[in-house]
């Protein structure tokens, strides 16, 4: 696979995996960040970053507003539910052993 095709091939992923996350509200990032060690949140930094290596003037509210595809304030109303214990603990124990 040439670099091209290659690049191609990562942004549609990427695209999709978009796509998934902003179909599929009822997955918390809580719960993304206990399972995969990353949410949302940090989709949007990971984002802003690349952009800003680029060049491009960026700022974090953006970036979040690409990922959920809304303002991350109207997502959070509509969507976020409030943490479980079993989940803030998880989420706790997570960063304790440096995985978050």
């Amino acid at each position: 696979m040439n670099d091209d095709t290659k690049q191609a091939v990562e942004a549609a992923t990427f695209r999709h995996l978009v796509e998934y996350l902003r179909e599929h509200t009822e997955v918390q990032n809580i719960d993304l960040m206990n399972l995969a060690g990353f949410c949302r949140n940090c989709l949007s930094k990971w984002y802003r970053a690349a952009a800003e290596e680029r060049g491009v003037d960026l700022d974090y509210e953006q970036a979040r507003e690409i990922i959920y595809g809304m303002p991350y304030g109207e997502w959070k109303d509509r969507h976020q539910q409030e943490a479980t214990r079993e989940q803030a603990e998880a989420y706790a124990a997570r960063q304790e052993q440096g995985q978050g």
